[in-house]
């Protein structure tokens, strides 16, 4: 039986009542071999995600469409979901729940329409041999043209397979639909029936490709016909006609070019070219990670001109997998994304299975973790001594105690403990102590005066309580379902290795009969293990001089969120540049290419325009796995002020 490759998250069994290892653990090279396993672990929120709720939902299916994410976003598994057999396999049998879920969520992207498909779609990867092109020796156009017409063959012969593999047609019962004022054309491309599109597509496929995989390429001149005469289905087609339920419909066409970043640059970008004629009635989109983009366009520069002066939102759509929403909301549907899957995994765990302990949040719970009586005796014993070296006195202290306890008491927050208020008691009393360093002592000594600005406590306070707890007394700080959402930088394979690691030692835990649920101690430790192996792990260009940067800010960030005040609440992870300096920075350097890296490989994030104080900054954050590592809030807005310069100084670059 044929064997499918599966991305990172899309897989997750080998056959249909096979036995398996962790899910969670599977690698990317891993295989399934039935559809009906695929469906069975697949979820359905990418779809709903990052096309569904897009603004330009009604224009995915009509112009070029380039899906960005970085390694692990779910861009393959995307692609794979939306091919036509797999529709077609979803919408056959109505009656399983999993697959009412997926044909909703189809609906819900426009590849469905009234129940019934509207959409035939066809994944076509971009392996390496389509760069191999580049290489040889013809014009750029020459070139193009030819690896061009070879993924437009393979992408009919694939939607012939696509509309044939579930045996519900034959060859013969496909009909394509032409454009208008284009029946000219229609001789070059074979006809309009199935069986002579793909005899034309058979023959343009074997005359390509034997001059791509040639050991000398050919002159020019001596190229094969059927490798140099017009080819171009994709203009030419504009529908798929079928019969489905005993009535004839119109499909819409689309092709979804896998992984196009293994191409060379300059062929991506003529290969863009050729796609983005406004004519084409063919959908097509382009699946690459962001490292294929330029410097500027990963930075969100808003100098980035769109590429050959088509313009974003009318003449294409960018769909990025990773961050283009509002943060907020973006964190929250990653959320739903992750429990999604990892409800769709865990009954796949055998020693979790029999246990009938599948439910995530039960087994990585977010019960706040606790100081023993001792440490919060020595806590408060530190606070004491905090409040006789800042010289406060006795009712000013009771003030704010009164403050924190009436947070304490109003708090929705699980967290209350003693040690909790006992610590933000502590972080009153220096911000009291700096607000009214130099003004006039008062004549009652015991009260002191007044702060000009009144002293508050709130949900950041008590959350930079905790960090501040967590760096002293090693009291956890991230722990539950959440936070594991939180760290993985909305990337679903981040998100698996996170979650794979807890749920080994889960495992672990039901082979010698312990309670499953995994404290949050274990949880702290198990993950800050396993984000620290991801950072050693990063091998992409300019790795090294990454990590020095994450580490540095890392550093920084969280000596400014441990000074004794907490002058930024919850913290910072982030540092921000004014944006015109930003916008003066050149990105085609050394410089903008690691940030580049650094982006498409999840170690900072990006975000232009950020308004705060009254100006506008480009914020760069740690993400998670840095966060994690260096003890950092997940809580966003915290930041340093920095330059240029300091980008330069943390990478190891010099000053320009």
């Amino acid at each position: 039986m044929a064997m499918r490759e599966c991305s990172r998250y899309s897989c997750g069994v080998i056959g249909t009542g096979e036995a398996m290892a962790n899910p969670f653990l599977r690698r990317a090279t891993e295989y399934v071999r039935e559809d009906e396993s695929f469906l069975s672990i697949v979820s359905p929120a990418p779809l709903t995600t990052f096309l569904a709720s897009n603004k330009h939902k009604d224009d995915i299916f009509e112009v070029p469409v380039r899906i960005i994410g970085a390694p692990g976003s779910g861009k393959t598994m995307l692609a794979t979901l939306a091919e036509f057999r797999i529709v077609e396999t979803i919408l056959k049998d109505a009656t399983n729940p999993t697959n009412r879920t997926l044909a909703a969520a189809l609906g819900q992207a426009g590849f469905l329409r009234d129940g019934r498909p509207h959409v035939a779609a066809v994944r076509v990867p971009m392996e390496s041999e389509y760069r191999d092109f580049w290489e040889l020796p013809y014009e750029p156009s020459e070139k193009t043209k030819l690896a061009f017409w070879l993924v437009q063959a393979r992408a009919m012969l694939g939607l012939i397979r696509n509309l044939t593999a579930n045996r519900t047609r034959t060859i013969e019962e496909i009909e394509f639909v032409p454009r208008a004022n284009y029946e000219a054309h229609l001789e070059q491309i074979g006809g309009l029936t199935a069986v002579g599109i793909r005899d034309r597509a058979l023959a343009v496929q074997r005359a390509i490709y034997s001059v791509g995989a040639g050991l000398r390429a050919p002159r020019l001149e001596d190229l094969p016909v059927d490798a140099t005469a017009p080819y171009a289905p994709l203009d030419a087609i504009k529908g798929i006609r079928i019969a489905w339920e005993g009535r004839h419909i119109e499909l819409s066409p689309l092709v979804m070019l896998d992984d196009v970043h293994a191409l060379h640059h300059d062929q991506l970008e003529a290969m863009f070219e050729v796609l983005s004629h406004r004519e084409m009635k063919f959908g097509r989109w382009m699946m690459m990670r962001l490292d294929a983009l330029s410097p500027g366009a990963v930075m969100r520069s808003p100098a980035t001109q769109p590429t050959h002066n088509r313009a974003k939102g009318r003449d294409f759509v960018d769909i990025r997998m990773q961050g283009d929403e509002e943060k907020g909301a973006s964190r929250k549907q990653f959320r739903m994304m992750a429990r999604d899957m990892a409800k769709r995994y865990l009954p796949m765990v055998e020693g979790l299975r029999n246990r009938n302990a599948t439910d995530i949040d039960r087994l990585v719970p977010s019960e706040p973790p606790a100081l023993t009586p001792g440490q919060v005796k020595e806590l408060a014993g530190r606070v004491e001594k905090d409040q006789r070296a800042l010289r406060i006195g006795a009712s000013r202290r009771q003030e704010i105690d009164g403050i924190v306890d009436d947070f304490m008491t109003r708090t929705k927050s699980y967290d209350d403990r003693p040690e909790v208020a006992l610590a933000m008691q502590r972080i009153l009393l220096h911000r009291y102590a700096g607000r009214v360093a130099r003004m006039e002592p008062t004549l009652f000594e015991d009260q002191g005066p007044d702060p000009r600005t009144p002293l508050k406590a709130d949900a950041d306070l008590a959350h930079g309580a905790r960090l501040h707890l967590h760096h002293e007394f090693k009291r956890p700080l991230h722990y539950g379902l959440d936070d594991v959402c939180d760290a993985s930088n909305e990337n679903a394979e981040v998100f698996l290795q996170l979650a794979g690691a807890l749920v080994a030692n889960i495992e672990t835990r039901a082979i010698r009969n312990n309670p499953l649920p995994l404290p949050a101690r274990d949880q702290q430790t198990i993950l800050v293990d396993k984000a620290k192996a991801i950072m050693d792990g990063w091998a992409f260009p300019h790795a090294q001089r990454v990590r020095d940067m994450v580490d540095a800010i890392g550093r920084e960030c969280r000596e400014e969120s441990l000074l004794p005040n907490a002058p930024l609440d919850a913290g910072a992870n982030a540092i921000a540049i004014l944006e015109e300096e930003m916008e003066r920075l050149s990105f085609d350097d050394e410089l903008g290419s690691v940030l580049k890296y650094a982006i498409a490989n999840g170690a900072i994030t990006i975000e232009r325009n950020y308004g705060q104080g009254g100006k506008r900054w480009a914020l760069i954050e740690l993400t998670g796995t840095v966060g994690l590592v260096h003890g950092l809030t997940f809580n966003r807005g915290g930041f340093l002020p920095k330059k240029t310069d300091y980008l330069r100084q943390v990478t190891g670059l010099s000053v320009a």
